[in-house]
């Protein structure tokens, strides 16, 4: 996955939690970057095809660029859920992070045969704990918390 699906992933999920256009701000704050470069990549992604942009109203994905989020936040699920349903990694979201810029599909997809993956992903990830819903978080939380008693 390389920065333009990170750029698509935030666009799909805040489209899906405000259910309208995702606003530069708003993807600024999730991507932790600047507005100036939102808008920079937006307008890369646009010429490509993937978002329509219209100012002062947000980024919305094409049909092609729904797809590439999907599949882009699915990656970024299947990574999530292995590094801590497998490998029980506390630091699992900024790993994932990490790693989902890096990891390929076909990386992505044998991963996906550890985790055994529920159908209806990517559509399991939640917005609000910016997180795959099936993650086993619990575990490794009480885990950490005993061991820094």
């Amino acid at each position: 996955m390389n920065t333009a699906d990170q750029y698509l992933k935030a666009i799909y999920v805040v489209q899906r939690v405000e259910n309208e256009p995702a606003a530069t701000g708003a993807l600024a704050d999730r991507l932790e970057v600047s507005p100036a470069s939102v808008n920079e990549m937006i307008g890369k992604l646009e010429e490509r095809g993937l978002v329509e942009h219209e100012k002062y109203k947000g980024a919305a994905l094409t049909d092609e660029g729904i797809v590439r989020a999907r599949n882009a936040l699915q990656t970024y699920c299947i990574i999530e859920r292995f590094l801590t349903n497998v490998l029980e990694v506390e630091e699992f979201r900024a790993e994932a992070r990490e790693l989902e810029s890096v990891i390929d599909d076909t990386v992505a997809e044998r991963l996906d045969t550890i985790i055994d993956r529920e159908p209806e992903c990517p559509d399991c990830f939640d917005a609000d704990t910016d997180a795959c819903a099936y993650l086993e978080v619990g575990e490794i939380e009480a885990e950490a918390e005993h061991s820094a008693e």
